[in-house]
């Protein structure tokens, strides 16, 4: 049975879903090591998702809670968020829901910004790094392979793509407000991942050229020369001076503690006065500080910083230094846009279309045992009565022919049946028939077993 835990957005504080960043690279194997049944673990981690999509390997009719339970223990372990919090706010999507909410998920329907594209390949790392953690299953890389395919789907024949917005772009629009010139604004930006260069290229297209590159890693170099802006050294000056000429300050990186904090724009600010004063030549010589008039003293003059890390990146203190506005993930998530309702509809029946065709090929794989024992049986009796011919001086290969023609027309109702009656949820009434007629006893493994719900979940979705 697949079952997904999900901490998100809409369900979940944003300080809950910093910590659950912070230890979700441990997360899947822990939950592997603390119950036996679960056979593969997947976690997506966002900066606005928490999802655990699990593969329980248990018998049928047996309930996955102690699994469920034992992984949101793993899970509280790995993040230090205490397991009652968990199982008071995490939805448990279960069963046949699981494909729908993933497809979902990855198309851009559930994300802070309707139809951002950054998620599909936030899902598709998720997968890469489960893989080689040795956490992942066939039938979670079945989920996760056809998730990647709708997603492409809806976006190739829905308007969403192109209605929905990056997180990034969307920030930049809401700083539109507290900008009055993006061809002079100078930004600092720091980072250099994925939203690195997603986040420069936005402000390019705003006609942003003063773009100056910062990374605690040493990669700064690097970035900047792939992408032809300057980089800021490494070293705590610099990083102070560059915050202090910055009208913009642009963060995403994936580091665990605060790159930006109140003391840093401050000793900046100082920092950028004395070399005024005549004392920071050596700040100058770094080029973390800019030029300025002669006898003019830096002014206090408004600026915006944006934090698109999670954890954060900047330290909420920053808002206390005069003329700074902090425009962080909580912030944007308030003034997300409405969903564009046309394309989203669209999108979501391609969604539901998709996991119902992944949800009867799984049904019908839940009657494979059934099938095979059907087909030895009637394969064996064929084999005997051929023998028996064969005895009786019989060798004809139209003889033989005939009977294997007969078998193959004989089997052909059951097979057609044992798939209807699987994507209906129905298996009982085949295992019942083959017990009946036949004397076939099967048992299914867990993937016919029926959802259980989660107790004190905040949401749960069933299989129907």
């Amino acid at each position: 049975m697949l079952i997904c835990l999900s901490a998100n957005h809409k369900n979940s504080s944003f300080d809950v879903l910093e910590k659950l960043s912070v230890g979700a690279d441990s997360a899947a194997g822990g939950m592997l090591t603390g119950h036996d049944t679960l056979s593969g673990a997947v976690v997506v981690a966002t900066c606005n998702r928490f999802e655990a999509y699990l593969d329980l390997d248990e018998p049928f009719g047996v309930s996955p809670l102690p699994a469920v339970y034992a992984a949101i223990d793993a899970v509280s372990a790995s993040t230090g968020v205490s397991a009652a919090l968990l199982r008071d706010t995490l939805d448990l999507v279960h069963g046949n829901g699981v494909a729908e909410h993933l497809f979902a998920v990855t198309s851009g329907l559930e994300s802070v910004v309707v139809g951002e594209g950054e998620i599909a390949g936030q899902v598709r790392r998720s997968l890469e790094e489960a893989r080689a953690a040795g956490t992942t299953s066939p039938e979670l890389e079945r989920l996760f392979q056809r998730a990647s395919q709708t997603s492409r789907g809806v976006k190739n024949h829905t308007g969403i793509g192109a209605a929905g917005r990056s997180l990034v772009r969307l920030a930049l629009e809401l700083a539109e407000s507290r900008v009055t010139d993006w061809a002079h604004t100078r930004v600092l930006l720091v980072g250099t991942g994925r939203y690195a260069g997603a986040s420069l290229a936005a402000l390019r297209d705003l006609g942003v050229t003063d773009v100056r590159v910062y990374s605690s890693s040493g990669r700064a170099e690097k970035f900047a020369v792939a992408h032809d802006i300057s980089a800021v050294p490494t070293d705590a000056d610099a990083l102070a001076g560059a915050t202090a000429v910055a009208d913009l300050i642009l963060t995403c990186t994936t580091v665990e503690h605060h790159v930006i904090d109140a003391g840093i724009l401050t000793a900046g600010r100082a920092l950028v006065a004395a070399t005024h004063a005549g004392n920071g030549a050596s700040v100058a010589e770094a080029g973390a500080v800019r030029s300025c008039p002669v006898g003019s003293e830096p002014e206090a003059a408004r600026q915006l910083v944006i934090d698109l890390g999670l954890p954060r990146n900047v330290d909420p203190d920053v808002s206390d230094v005069p003329g700074v506005e902090l425009l962080d993930l909580e912030t944007i998530r308030i003034h997300a846009p409405l969903e564009q309702l046309n394309a989203t509809s669209e999108a979501r029946k391609l969604v539901g279309r998709a996991a119902k065709k992944f949800s009867a090929v799984a049904e019908e794989q839940s009657l494979a045992p059934a099938v095979v024992a059907l087909r030895s049986h009637v394969f064996d009796i064929l084999d005997g009565e051929i023998e028996r011919a064969r005895k009786r001086g019989d060798t004809s290969e139209q003889t033989e022919s005939a009977l294997r023609h007969l078998a193959g027309v004989l089997l052909h109702t059951p097979m057609v049946r044992s798939r209807e009656l699987a994507r209906a949820g129905d298996q009982e009434a085949f295992l019942g028939g083959l017990d009946a007629l036949f004397g076939i006893e099967v048992t299914l493994p867990d993937s016919a077993a029926a959802p259980v719900g989660l107790p004190g979940a905040a949401g749960v979705s069933d299989a129907s």
